[in-house]
């Protein structure tokens, strides 16, 4: 544990990722943000926990302490845009999903302040991921990365219409071996009463694309989950136990599809 992130090593080769879920500020930002930035709306609200069956599968887990405000652990150092032409939200966020300012007027980050959140919050995180990456690699031979996300079905701004339940991505096919995309999606079709899709408006972020290395035994798959499959709208939210129970059995088959499929 440190207080950037906890990290949990278990004996499978399997390791979690839960890069928004956190919720700590930095520094002077609570008297900096807007009143509606303080809501932290677009944090991935207890995704870790209703993935509670991680211990059971002997997997680690990493989870970072602090909000996607204060740096996006899943964009890249350089902040290129991970879908080109398409409205995001960067490295260091300014405004929320919406469009709506992060910050008030004047207190916007400098360059300086940019720099020293990559350096203290998200360099931490990603040396930490690749040293258990590495080290699970070095056990087994190939590894799965699963990369656990929620998101509001729907966000105008980002997307036309109504997300699907499940979103997985694989980079179209470049972070996995070939058929473990696949056979999650099978897995997730199978389920009753979900919707889902393979690669579609979100094909994985920088973790599934920097660290998806099939030729290296690293395969990485990223699920997006729509909010409303397992929260209970609130301020801020809270699990539906009735909806995590009906849940959590279809992510875990798909995470089971994908381990036995390399």
């Amino acid at each position: 544990m440190t207080d950037v992130f906890h990290l949990t090593k278990g004996t499978a080769p399997l390791l979690f990722s839960f890069p928004h879920v956190g919720t700590a500020l930095a520094n002077d930002m609570e008297t900096r943000l807007t009143d509606e930035a303080l809501k932290l709306d677009d944090t991935d609200w207890l995704v870790d926990q209703l993935y509670d069956f991680t211990a059971s599968l002997n997997a680690s887990t990493i989870v970072p302490v602090h909000s996607r405000l204060v740096v996006d652990l899943n964009r890249p150092p350089d902040d290129t845009s991970l879908y080109p032409g398409a409205q995001g939200t960067g490295l260091i966020p300014m405004t929320l999903f919406d469009g709506e300012k992060l910050y008030r007027d004047g207190t916007e980050p400098d360059e300086s302040e940019k720099s020293e959140r990559v350096t203290r919050y998200w360099r931490p995180y990603h040396d930490a991921l690749e040293a258990e990456l590495a080290r699970l690699t070095t056990v087994h031979g190939q590894v799965l990365l699963w990369d656990g996300h929620s998101i509001d079905a729907i966000v105008p701004r980002l997307f036309d219409g109504r997300l699907p339940d499940l979103n997985i991505g694989t980079a179209d096919g470049k972070s996995c071996g070939a058929g473990i995309g696949e056979a999650v999606f099978a897995a997730a079709k199978a389920a009753p009463n979900y919707s889902s899709v393979l690669n579609g408006r979100f094909k994985g972020g920088y973790i599934t694309r920097r660290y998806g290395e099939p030729a290296r035994g690293r395969h990485a798959v990223q699920l997006e989950l729509a909010k409303e499959t397992h929260l209970r709208a609130g301020n801020p939210p809270s699990l539906d136990l009735a909806l995590c129970a009906k849940l959590r059995p279809v992510i875990r088959s798909m995470v089971e599809a994908a381990s036995t499929a390399f």
